[in-house]
């Protein structure tokens, strides 16, 4: 006798659908199979229970009474299935934020401070889309957008975060192995550690602080994390952006030789979709994101402290 924990899942939901639909033809087109498929599922069916569902002409196949009740008693818990799992899903998109943020923002800024977040608002959740192109709301399914640039971005309202500052650093190991970069010649002899979506801040940090770089000794990275995590090993210099570092200068992991901080003309801004209702998940972390940054709310006002009497 089969047993009922170990029956095949995959077999009955091929059986299933073939009641549905009548033939395996349609059922292989529904479920996107080979009608060869479906066949061959149906018939692993048959004889893990031992019972003839299907009578197989030369060209057609029809329910055996046994398998027109089985059918129909499957299909009734296949719908089951497919409406709790619904309502598990609609349960989650109720409280879940899609969030579309840099990889680096995401591991330097957002992740570190996740906790705080959650202690704050524990229905809400969090689903991370770490991407870097062009931001356009129209036909995602985004709730929100981390974005750097200059505030205007089509279809969308945004509020700045924090501006977008950078400097040369180095762990205080690869700073003390060339005399803590005190000449410039020394600086002729560090590794440079590129990340190919900032490549352009170099020349302005070169023009800003009168000091040349070697082109020749540039190591380029797919990501700033991944530049960043170079430097924290002591592999070289890398273009540190202040804000997202800020915890590892503050520590000492991280070092600034030169002292010599630009302003990139950008910012980082918390960005959604202004052709739909802003729903109250949403509005939490923006507000949360402002909070962080010391910026007033958007949607929530911060409750006011009672003077005592």
């Amino acid at each position: 006798m089969p047993r009922p924990d170990d029956l095949p899942l995959n077999a009955l939901r091929a059986f299933s659908v073939a009641v549905r639909f009548d033939t395996f033809t349609a059922a292989a087109n529904h479920m996107g199979v080979s009608q060869v498929a479906i066949s061959r599922q149906i018939s692993l069916l048959e004889r893990h229970i031992g019972v003839k569902l299907f009578e197989r002409g030369p060209r057609s196949v029809t329910l055996t009474a046994s398998g027109r009740a089985f059918g129909h008693e499957i299909a009734d818990l296949f719908h089951e299935l497919e409406d709790v799992t619904d309502r598990l899903l609609s349960r989650e998109r109720e409280h879940t934020v899609t969030l579309r943020v840099y990889p680096t923002f995401a591991h330097h800024w957002l992740l570190p401070r996740m906790a705080s977040f959650r202690a704050k608002h524990p229905e809400d959740r969090i689903r991370m889309e770490t991407k870097i192109e062009r931001l356009d709301f129209r036909g995602t399914h985004l709730d929100l957008a981390v974005h750097l640039g200059h505030g205007s971005w089509q279809g969308a309202r945004s509020r700045k975060l924090f501006d977008d500052t950078a400097d040369l650093v180095c762990s205080p190991e690869y700073a003390a192995r060339h005399d803590g970069f005190r000449s410039s010649s020394s600086l002729s002899k560090a590794l440079l550690l590129k990340s190919r979506y900032r490549s352009a801040v170099w020349a302005d940090w070169a023009a800003h602080s009168g000091l040349a770089l070697d082109r020749a000794r540039e190591v380029t990275y797919d990501s700033s994390v991944l530049a960043y995590s170079a430097a924290l090993q002591g592999h070289g210099l890398a273009m540190g952006q202040m804000t997202l570092l800020a915890e590892d200068l503050a520590a000492g992991r991280l070092v600034r030789p030169f002292s010599q901080t630009i302003h990139t003309g950008m910012a980082y801004f918390v960005v959604w979709p202004s052709d739909r209702s802003v729903l109250t998940k949403t509005r939490h972390l923006v507000d949360w994101m402002l909070t962080e940054t010391g910026n007033d709310t958007q949607f929530f006002r911060k409750p006011s402290r009672k003077r005592s009497s």
